[in-house]
């Protein structure tokens, strides 16, 4: 984000854009609010080819150096991921593996954590070193299928930011060092039974990490185990404790269903089993031949989401208004709730989803979003059970948490014990809770009170200067571990490369506290994994989990559920309403709303440059957050925006955001489509201690973030500053050429002419063409997108780009020195540079580090004997 100085080309004016809409009828495609208003400057910028000074940005820090240093990260290219040559001389291979041929890329299926699940996906390797992440057919929670998160993961492994030496008070220390300082630890926590240790994880579904906190608690009683995500699913869980009386995790079967209602719920794009819920929507969405029919989904959201952009009827509604329009369908569909009264354009949207649904029972699903408040989830599951949709669409089963508890209340408790001075030792395995949590709770003030922090990161991050010892964590392509998906599917994550900075796993960490300190996380895992597998031939069970990626027939069973209340033929006979409600808002109070961001999540990416150049959905940013407005809510402040005129930037105005006390600025940026009245900000920016990339690129949200309300709340204070900033967007690039924007039709009209959009298309002649002819003896590449179920997620512009940032892997050779592997790569780069620049990777084997063995090293794959 930066200040803009010339304020070049008009200022959009909302009063004539809805005068102008007022006025026109049947159907209409833009592409942005400028093309609406037809502005002077929008139509000069998509005549222009070459836009002015589309190469640099008036910035002290031009476009080219964002690319320049996003290309910095590609350690693919090999020019600074390493900073290390070895000593020794480099000898080619005294027996070349069978299986590696150069230049021939090997596969190897593995597991992306995040948020508590997994995604399983396949690593494409060439000569030890992965390339490529694509999905793993075979993966119940993905099929095949991959996010930004996991396209972009690989750049991560190789960024040159990452944290590379274990420290203690910023001195460099031995790994031996550390485990001499937990041994201290220990001797002095053994007579009080771990009364001053705590240990701080983010949500953890790995059954080996569970059990061996589980192992750790069981020797200190006293410790005390904690966990905090900023992007917690605290509210389904405790929504399912007040509906169910006890924990369950709540599964839909969106294949199954005809009709689906979403309570601010962008489940096609955010959450556990997004990925699976998209692959079954989209299959739901197409109609082969004109046969058949689509399921039809009705949102009701405040931003506008993913989910919400492929709505067949979407209503746009503050946060806190979705609980009174759940007890609304409730009440409507017989369940005892508290109803209550909503404006008139909303009592029609509402009348007609309940027929909807009720015309459709057993193939209907009600999907609450985890920002609401567990009333509504409660209600979500007592709706769909007076449905019938229970075993069909919807089906429950034990948490996928090793375990499960509300997140918040257990930081509150660790923050309140921290200021009380009765914690000693503080380990905290990943996260960064000094930049992320709440901001009431003042953690980086009394985690100053405790005597000695332990932080394991992958990067040198907020929290981890404020820490005493910071380790550095392994990369999940570097790592074994365990996990799950998000219906209790056991995945396997196996490493691709060793630690490229020697970094160590939260297993590793944990060990250090048991009585055999330095186990490796592959003993840890294969150890565990022997313990639970008591029938069968353990190396076959192994071997299969290993090429799979994941453990058969793990998933988590059925679980029988019912609601607390009795129920009577189908319905609840007890109100819900009995659950504390949010209170009404006045028509004029402004509702600040907090979401994860859709290409940074939490913050944690920050510092990836494939996703900070992502155009994120719908508003289309890059590289900066903003508070999201509706037009309306833009005319009541009297802020705008007007174009740059630098191929591609706005210049916004600046609010002010007040909060609880707690003050922000922020660029706003207008969304058709949002709910009035509310302003909509993304976590994950405004870092202070992080990659080069992720310093300075935005504002903090987590600012004004409470515990109290940790994802909507009433009370926002608004105020325009007068100050202009400059942002980038992509909203309004590229020139159709008269070609149509979109082209649609309704299921009868399709189904009367399938080809209807092929109707207007222009076919050159082949002669045109200067490229010779070309024949095809196989298949003949080519994409097309059905945008009936295409749901606008990005997955397929960062494949793209990962894709094509992928060095030529040349000549490898390997040289087998004292527990380490030099492998020396020549790369050409993207780029086209005239010759190959070499360099040097230390790589430590993952198998024979410590002892010779007989099984294939995922590093150099050599086969090692005794």
């Amino acid at each position: 984000m930066s200040t803009g100085s010339d304020a070049e080309g008009s200022v959009l004016d909302i009063a004539s854009l809805r005068r102008r809409l007022a006025a026109s009828s049947g159907k209409q495609y833009w592409r942005c609010l400028e093309e609406i208003a037809e502005t002077r400057e929008f139509q000069e910028y998509l005549n222009r080819e070459f836009p002015r000074q589309a190469s640099e940005w008036n910035d002290p820090v031009s476009r080219r150096n964002f690319l320049r240093l996003m290309g910095a990260s590609l350690g693919l290219a090999g020019l600074t991921a390493c900073t290390r040559q070895p000593k020794e001389t480099i000898v080619p291979y005294v027996r070349q593996p069978e299986e590696l041929v150069p230049g021939k890329p090997l596969f190897f299926a593995t597991a992306m954590p995040l948020g508590g699940t997994a995604t399983g996906i396949l690593v494409e390797s060439h000569e030890g070193r992965p390339t490529k992440i694509e999905g793993n057919p075979e993966h119940p929670a993905s099929l095949g299928a991959t996010d930004v998160f996991c396209q972009t993961s690989l750049l991560s492994l190789y960024d040159p930011d990452r944290s590379q030496t274990l420290t203690y008070l910023d001195d460099i220390r031995p790994w031996s060092a550390f485990l001499g300082a937990v041994s201290v630890i220990l001797e002095r926590q053994r007579g009080r039974q771990g009364a001053g240790l705590r240990i701080l994880t983010e949500t953890v579904a790995s059954p080996t990490l569970g059990s061996q906190i589980r192992e750790l608690l069981s020797r200190f009683p006293a410790a005390k185990w904690h966990q905090f995500k900023p992007a917690s699913r605290d509210n389904p869980l405790t929504g399912a404790r007040w509906a169910f009386g006890e924990e369950a995790n709540t599964l839909f079967r969106v294949d199954k269903a005809e009709v689906i209602l979403a309570l601010d719920s962008n489940f096609l794009a955010a959450g556990p089993g997004s990925l699976r819920y998209a692959r079954d929507f989209a299959d739901k969405r197409r109609i082969p031949n004109g046969n058949g029919g689509m399921s039809r989904l009705y949102v009701a959201e405040s931003m506008l989401t993913s989910t919400g952009s492929v709505a067949d009827h979407r209503l746009p509604m503050r946060a806190s208004e979705i609980a009174t329009l759940a007890r609304d369908v409730a009440s409507d569909l017989g369940i005892p709730a508290e109803a209550a009264s909503i404006d008139g354009a909303q009592e029609e949207w509402l009348k007609a989803v309940v027929r909807d649904l009720q015309a459709h029972r057993g193939a209907s699903l009600v999907i609450v979003g985890d920002q609401q408040p567990p009333e509504v989830h409660a209600l979500g599951h007592a709706i769909n059970s007076a449905l019938g949709n229970v075993g069909n669409t919807v089906v429950y089963t034990e948490p996928v948490e090793a375990k499960p508890l509300n997140q918040m209340e257990s930081l509150r408790e660790l923050v309140q014990d921290m200021d009380a001075a009765l914690v000693d030792v503080l380990v905290i395995l990943g996260g960064n809770p000094v930049y992320n949590a709440p901001a009431d709770l003042d953690f980086a003030e009394k985690m100053g009170k405790i005597g000695l922090r332990i932080h394991l990161s992958l990067y040198e991050d907020e929290t981890s200067h404020l820490c005493h010892w910071h380790i550095p964590e392994a990369h999940y392509l570097e790592s074994w571990s365990d996990t799950r998906a998000y219906d209790g599917t056991v995945s396997i994550i196996q490493p691709l490369i060793a630690p490229l900075y020697r970094g160590k796993t939260a297993h590793e960490v944990l060990a250090a506290f048991s009585s055999q300190p330095e186990r490796s996380g592959y003993e840890i895992l294969r150890d565990y994994w022997k313990s639970q597998q008591k029938t069968g031939d353990f190396e076959v069970f192994w071997r299969r989990a290993l090429h799979d990626g994941f453990i058969a027939n793990s998933a988590f069973a059925e679980k029988p559920v019912s609601l607390k209340t009795p129920v009577s033929g189908g319905q609840p006979s007890a109100p819900f309403s009995s659950q504390p409600r949010t209170p009404d808002r006045g028509p004029f109070d402004f509702e600040i709303a907090f979401q994860p961001d859709p290409t940074l999540y939490d913050g944690r990416f920050a510092n990836n440059g494939w996703l900070q150049e992502l155009p994120k959905p719908l508003t289309k940013l890059t590289w900066d957050n903003a508070a999201l407005i509706s037009p309306a809510t833009a005319e009541r402040l009297g802020v705008s925006y007007r174009e740059g005129g630098n191929g591609g930037n706005v210049l916004t105005d600046v609010v002010e955001l007040k909060y609880q006390g707690h003050t922000v600025k922020a660029p706003i940026w207008i969304v058709p489509g949002h709910a009035n009245n509310s302003v909509t900000v993304h976590l994950g920016y405004g870092r202070w201690r992080a990659g080069r990339l992720a310093v300075g690129t935005g504002f903090n949200a987590y600012a004004l973030r409470t515990s109290s309300h940790p994802w909507f709340a009433n009370g926002l204070e608004v105020r325009k500053t007068g100050a202009t900033v400059q942002l980038a967007t992509t909203q309004m690039h590229h020139l159709m050429e008269g070609r149509d924007l979109v082209r649609s039709a309704s299921v009868e009209e399709f189904s009367r002419n399938p080809g209807f959009a092929h109707a207007k298309d222009h076919h050159p002649s082949k002669e045109l063409s200067l490229y010779p002819k070309h024949k095809y003896e196989g298949y003949a590449w080519g994409m097309t997108i059905d945008q009936s179920s295409c749901i606008g997620c990005n997955a397929c512009v960062v494949a793209c780009v990962s894709e094509n940032n992928i060095p030529v892997v040349g000549k490898t050779e390997v040289m087998r020195g004292r527990e380490m592997h030099w492998l020396r790569i020549d790369t050409y780069h993207q780029g086209g540079l005239d010759a190959p620049q070499t360099y040097y990777q230390p790589m430590l084997c993952q198998h024979c580090e410590n002892a010779p063995c007989e099984v294939v090293c995922p590093v150099a794959a050599t086969v090692h004997s005794p």
